[in-house]
């Protein structure tokens, strides 16, 4: 197994200075940030330019992560491949392909991104969607021999209050997933915080699908008791935000996943690829020397079941 992070939680610093201190650092992989240039979601940055590279980009990108010692897991780019409105779906589809065409070029295994959510019509009925938009993204992704990542979050709240805003955060909406479109090259980049606070097992998933493991994301929650029997399993109702509700991210080894069980769970179902660190801790956020002071504490607790 390798450690690495996702470089979105460095914000706008120059892709060669987060390589650079990444491997100083000792991290040995990054999940990098392909988001377009010009974009306004949180938790979001753009590292390369997806939509305008070059082959000669490609392989100055390529001389710097081998220059450092480090490899690109992943190409990341999470939004919302469902949105009801058309144009905008069309765009997020299309620079989608363009993440895609980019892992090629960089030779890079995967591209991660959520299903997300025509937030107009139910669950059920959003796969009927999914089954045609994601029957031709991933077939594009096969095509060229890129495998396809989801990340299992519900981003509740990401488009209407207090609603999931995707379709692909419990184990029995990945079965339909899988069971809509079967292709191999389609799978999760798995992150055992989104189950924690759902109340979800996140150490027996992992043999249930061992074969659709590609990824995993390395991010801790914790869940207040005292809230949870408060706010109830909806969570808090009014002026919600991430962190004053029943649970809130942290980094792993401060909140409550058990990261040696999950860890020898995963290599005793086969998994030697990366975890990468996705750093939205609250407590540790607001300055790069936060970010960075987050990111090692995270590493070095994981560090030591890797």
């Amino acid at each position: 197994m390798k450690l690495g992070f996702l470089t979105v939680c460095l914000g706008n610093m120059p892709l060669e200075e987060k390589v650079k201190w990444a491997a100083e650092n000792g991290f040995q992989a990054l999940e990098v940030a392909c988001w377009p240039t010009a974009n306004d979601r949180d938790y979001s940055s753009n590292d390369i330019d997806v939509a305008n590279l070059t082959e000669k980009e490609a392989e100055r990108i390529k001389a710097l992560f081998k220059q450092y010692g480090l490899t690109i897991s992943s190409l990341a780019y999470y939004d919302n491949n469902l949105h009801k409105d058309p144009e905008k779906r069309a765009f997020i589809n299309n620079h989608f392909k363009k993440c895609v065409d980019a892992a090629v070029m960089l030779e890079t295994p995967m591209v991660g991104t959520f299903v997300g959510r025509n937030i107009d019509k139910t669950i059920q009925d959003n796969f009927d969607e999914y089954e045609d938009v994601f029957g031709k993204l991933v077939q594009y992704a096969e095509d060229r021999g890129i495998k396809v990542i989801i990340e299992n979050c519900p981003m509740v709240g990401w488009q209407m209050a207090g609603v999931p805003g995707t379709i692909s955060f419990t184990p029995e909406l990945w079965e339909e997933m899988f069971r809509r479109i079967p292709s191999k090259n389609l799978g999760l980049n798995y992150d055992p915080s989104h189950l924690l606070f759902q109340l979800i097992d996140y150490y027996a998933l992992i043999k249930e699908f061992k074969d659709r493991i590609f990824h995993v994301h390395a991010k801790d929650a914790e869940v207040f008791d005292d809230k949870l029997k408060y706010y109830g399993i909806y969570d808090k109702q009014i002026n919600a935000k991430h962190g004053n509700g029943f649970w809130r991210f942290r980094m792993p080894g401060l909140g409550q996943v058990d990261w040696g069980r999950f860890i020898k769970e995963l290599k005793n179902s086969g998994y030697d690829g990366v975890i990468s660190i996705e750093h939205e801790d609250p407590l540790y956020e607001g300055s790069e020397e936060k970010v960075k002071e987050g990111l090692l504490l995270g590493k070095k607790h994981l560090e030591k079941f890797i």
